[in-house]
C-alpha cells in the first residue's frame, strides 16, 4: 500500500492562495480561510498541494486502510471551489440552503461566493467541526 498524498505540509497557504487561478477564486479562497479558521480556531494548513484544512482526524476504511484527513478544508480548482467535510446525511437541509452546488463523493463544489448562502456556509462548517472525532 502507497504512503498517502494528502498530508499536513509545511507548505505556505498564502503562497498557494496566491497561486490560485482565476482571480476570484483567490479572492474566495481568503474569505473561505477567514470563515474556516473563525468557526474552528484553527490555523490554516496546507495537506498535499492543494487542499487547505482546518483540524484533523482519523478515518478507517473496511480495507484496512488508515490515515487522517482535515475536518473541514477546501481547495480552489479553477472550475470550482471543492468544499470537504460538509456532507453528512444531517446536513441535508443546510447543504439544501446553500446556493448553487453540485455533491460529489467526498465534497460539495461551489462556483462564486456571490450566489453562496455565507451564514449556511458557517453553519455547515460549524456542525461539522462539531461532529469532529
Amino acid at each position: 500500500m502507497s504512503d498517502p498524498v494528502t498530508v499536513p505540509t509545511g507548505a505556505s497557504v498564502e503562497d498557494f492562495l496566491a497561486g490560485a487561478e482565476p482571480a476570484g477564486r483567490r479572492e474566495d479562497a481568503r474569505v473561505l480561510v477567514q470563515l474556516m479558521s473563525e468557526v474552528t480556531g484553527e490555523e490554516p494548513v496546507m495537506w498535499g498541494p492543494s487542499i487547505v484544512g482546518f483540524g484533523s482526524q482519523a478515518y478507517a476504511y473496511a480495507s484496512g486502510r488508515t490515515g487522517d484527513w482535515p475536518v473541514v478544508a477546501f481547495s480552489p480548482r479553477k472550475a470550482s471551489m471543492a468544499l470537504y467535510g460538509l456532507q453528512h446525511p444531517d446536513r441535508e437541509a443546510l447543504l439544501d440552503r446553500l446556493g448553487p452546488h453540485k455533491r460529489g463523493a467526498s465534497c460539495v463544489w461551489v462556483g462564486r461566493f456571490g450566489g453562496i448562502d455565507l451564514e449556511v456556509l458557517r453553519e455547515l462548517v460549524a456542525a461539522a467541526w462539531a461532529a469532529r472525532d
